[in-house]
């Protein structure tokens, strides 16, 4: 019987490798897990949404982001690729910010799939909620029509709102209304 050793990789390791990579990885504590490819409705749903968080934020403070950009959470010693983000923070966008990752947004929107559901529900839901920043962490169903939308209370506590066809989804940390229909405009179910 063979016994292999897996240590952890530092940080600043894994921040050197990530650009050089052909697969993306999220960072957790030391190690680094390869990210699954998505389908085309996760895609467009994606898209969809980042499409009209940019129309929506021009001019503002505010910027959006798809895919490739990484979040930092600090306190988990983590680096994760969210769907969408935006972040309104100056750290974030200053000339002298870091280029590939943020530490500090305002929205994060995951879209579910068979594959990621689970990560995106507790382990990053965990995670997402110790950025102070953070004040809206979106979930939308890439299978069927769904998104629910975990909102930060003044007090630091969460609610939970859950939208269905025909409503328009209300994104108050930056806000946008979405109708259903733009969410999910071109995907079949």
């Amino acid at each position: 019987m063979q016994h292999a050793t897996v240590l952890p990789i530092p940080e600043a390791d894994y921040l050197a490798g990530e650009p050089l990579s052909a697969v993306r990885h999220e960072y957790v504590a030391g190690h680094v897990y390869a990210m699954a490819g998505a389908g085309k409705a996760h895609n467009t749903i994606a898209l969809n949404i980042a499409s009209r968080l940019r129309n929506h934020l021009r001019g503002s403070p505010c910027r959006s982001y798809i895919a490739d950009m990484k979040v930092r959470v600090a306190r988990e010693q983590a680096y994760f690729y969210p769907d969408v983000v935006v972040t309104c923070s100056e750290r974030d966008t200053a000339a002298d910010a870091p280029k590939d990752y943020l530490t500090e947004p305002r929205l994060i929107v995951e879209v579910l799939s068979p594959g990621t559901e689970t990560t995106d529900r507790r382990e990053k839901m965990r995670a997402y909620a110790a950025l102070e920043s953070l004040r809206e962490y979106v979930l939308v169903e890439s299978r069927f029509p769904q998104v629910e939308v975990y909102r930060r209370l003044p007090d630091g506590g969460w609610e939970q709102w859950t939208w269905s066809p025909g409503e328009t989804v209300r994104l108050d940390s930056v806000g946008l209304d979405l109708a259903f229909a733009e969410i999910y405009e071109d995907v079949e179910f």
